[in-house]
């Protein structure tokens, strides 16, 4: 494999804008849209304006450092020679911008000055392809070119650099940096305490970037991607994008670009980022190969792992695919084609795994829906395994609360999921099989007071549990709510008594708690149960107005003791029914009648002569 080679150098900008001439900078189809915004215009601007000015007194600095540029030397099909700029794509545009408004600025002078006639001269090759012979410009041969593809300002980019003229009332990023350029430069050309043409020559000749050129697109992302992990921001979705879009003809680019946009703008409608797709789709091929070790490989290194072919275009539809299950997760709502999504009792027990410590809960969930969503009974098996699910990641979290105590079980389970729509896992919490009665009351006593006092990472978690067992409770919880202590947390000892010490450890027990929203709750804040319960029936949270029907005057520790083992009884009926219905439930696999030898062989013989 031949030696690629990489061009390093230091260059003022006038130097890097002028080798365009000879390859004019691309970017891309799948780069990003062009996204600085008035802020990084003016701290740009200012920096370098203080810069000329320290740089134009005795002993001032001698360069400013704008930073890398990351590109690729590329000959098009039509024998275009162009750069393509993997990273610094940012800074270029606001150069080409910054120079196009000075350059127009220095045109409209009416006193052509020897400084204004040298610095247009200057400019003109930084931004327009120059005739060798004559010196002429082609003002429509612009050197830097946009071609990404969910960037509507393309045209406006083109239109600016060529003309100079833009709508001072446009809110694209082209127009609104432009028109701000004009504006700072003007401001500046008016203030006689300094002379701008040191400023344009600071631009010009002495502010430094270091672009680095790679001779193909894999070493410039190399570079990038190593540039990455010291720091610079880059997302591994971009990666891929250009990993994938690489390996396309020319036909299939334009498809696949299509798909990209379009799955960027139902990711961010959806709140779900690409590279968290990525993520989880990881998991869904570590499924499909048996994966099942607990060493999680970083999602780009997964990826990329030579000889895998892991990143086709296909992968794009299957990340459009799953993204409809977050969109009924992170909307909370019923969505079109869906037809599952409009069960309450399946986004209601979603609700819950929301609320778990981590995101181990994601990846069976993605893994069954991706592979069993066309099922005609899908609806059916997805609500027992989702409600499975919740008994085992809690109890195991309550027992042991760290990520080693569900993470190999979940890849365990990841595995079985690709092979059966009705995995085989356990759930519920480790209880010993035990005779003596003694030890099976400290068993009982053991498991209640997980439930009694729960961790407080899978509390909200539990707390929904009750709010939705509430039958009155049809719609899901809202999006912020608070834990709401019944009996307050501070309260005036004049008229409670009991020790301080063993009030507070129960007054955090799961008996003493229900999910309340924010304004009601502050506005419950310490008062006692008499004067709560008109708050809580304002409440659009079923389990509240419950209690602000109850006919209890005060609340004290007893009732919260009494409560604790309700909710406890009902929490353990409510574990035992899910897992009762997941394990005896019998799917189109369980009555499916099964094939003797001499059917299995007979069907050998009719595949071999190709009637099956």
């Amino acid at each position: 494999m031949p030696q690629a080679n990489i061009e390093v150098n230091k260059l003022t900008v006038l130097e890097l804008l002028k080798s365009g001439q000879d390859r004019p900078f691309l970017i891309p189809e799948y780069q990003r849209p062009y996204s600085w915004t008035e802020d990084e215009i003016i701290t740009l601007f200012d920096d370098i304006w203080e810069f000329s000015k320290d740089h134009s007194q005795p002993g001032g600095a001698k360069s400013y450092f704008l930073g890398c540029v990351v590109s690729y030397k590329e000959d098009n099909p039509d024998s275009k020679k162009v750069r393509q700029i993997i990273d610094g794509q940012q800074r270029i545009t606001s150069l080409f911008l910054l120079l196009r408004a000075i350059f127009k600025k220095l045109e409209n002078e009416e006193n052509k000055t020897a400084e204004v006639t040298n610095f247009i001269g200057k400019i003109k090759p930084a931004l327009w392809k120059e005739d060798e012979m004559t010196g002429e410009v082609d003002w429509s041969q612009i050197l830097l070119t946009s071609e990404v593809v969910s960037d509507l300002g393309n045209e406006l980019l083109r239109r600016i650099l060529e003309t100079g003229d833009t709508n001072p009332e446009a809110v694209d990023n082209y127009s609104r940096n432009y028109n701000k350029f004009a504006e700072l430069y003007e401001k500046k050309a008016k203030d006689n305490s300094f002379n701008i043409f040191h400023f344009i020559n600071a631009l010009l000749n002495y502010t430094i970037l270091l672009p680095i050129d790679a001779d193909d697109q894999e070493t410039a992302l190399t570079i990038f991607n190593t540039l990455n992990n010291r720091g610079l921001p880059l997302s591994d979705a971009d990666i891929f994008k250009s990993y994938i879009y690489k390996r396309l003809d020319n036909e299939g680019k334009k498809v696949f670009i299509k798909k990209w946009k379009e799955l960027e703008a139902d990711s961010e409608k959806d709140r779900e980022s690409i590279q968290s797709l990525f993520y989880y789709h990881m998991f869904y091929l570590r499924a499909k190969e048996n994966d099942e070790k607990t060493t999680t490989p970083g999602v780009r290194k997964y990826f990329l792992e030579k000889n895998k072919n892991r990143l086709t275009i296909n992968v794009i539809d299957e990340l459009s695919e799953s993204l409809r299950l977050w969109e009924v997760i992170n909307l909370r709502e019923g969505v079109e084609g869906e037809m599952w999504s409009q069960n309450m009792d399946i986004r209601k027990i979603l609700d819950c795994l929301s609320s778990y410590t981590n995101e181990f809960w994601k990846y069976p969930v993605s893994i069954f829906y991706m592979q069993y969503k066309k099922r005609e009974d899908f609806e059916t098996i997805f609500l027992k395994f989702l409600r499975k699910l919740y008994v085992m990641l809690l109890t195991r979290f309550l027992e042991r609360p760290t990520v080693s105590a569900i993470k190999g079980d979940v890849l365990k389970l990841d595995v079985q999921i690709m092979n059966t729509c009705h995995p085989v896992f356990k759930a519920g919490f480790d209880e010993k099989e035990l005779e003596d009665e003694e030890a099976i009351k400290a068993e009982k006593t053991r498991i209640d007071g997980l439930l009694i006092k729960p961790h407080t990472k899978v509390e909200r978690m539990m707390l929904k549990l009750l709010a939705y067992d509430i039958k009155e409770q049809e719609e899901l919880l809202p999006v912020s709510w608070e834990i709401e202590h019944i009996f307050p947390q501070k309260w005036d000892t004049k008229y409670f008594t009991f020790d301080e010490k063993d009030a507070n450890e129960i007054l955090e027990h799961i008996g003493n708690k229900i999910p309340l929203e924010k304004a009601p709750n502050i506005s419950a804040s310490n008062n006692y149960f008499a004067k709560k319960k008109e708050k809580y029936s304002n409440s659009k949270i079923a389990i509240c107005k419950k209690y602000s029907n109850s006919p209890l005057e005060e609340w004290n520790l007893n009732n919260i003791i009494n409560n604790d083992t309700k909710i406890c009884e009902r929490i353990k009926e409510i574990f035992k029914t899910w897992i009762d219905e997941y394990d005896n439930v019998e799917t189109e696999e369980d009555i499916k009648p099964k094939a003797t030898p001499e059917e299995l062989e007979m069907i050998e013989q009719f595949r071999k002569r190709g009637l099956i």
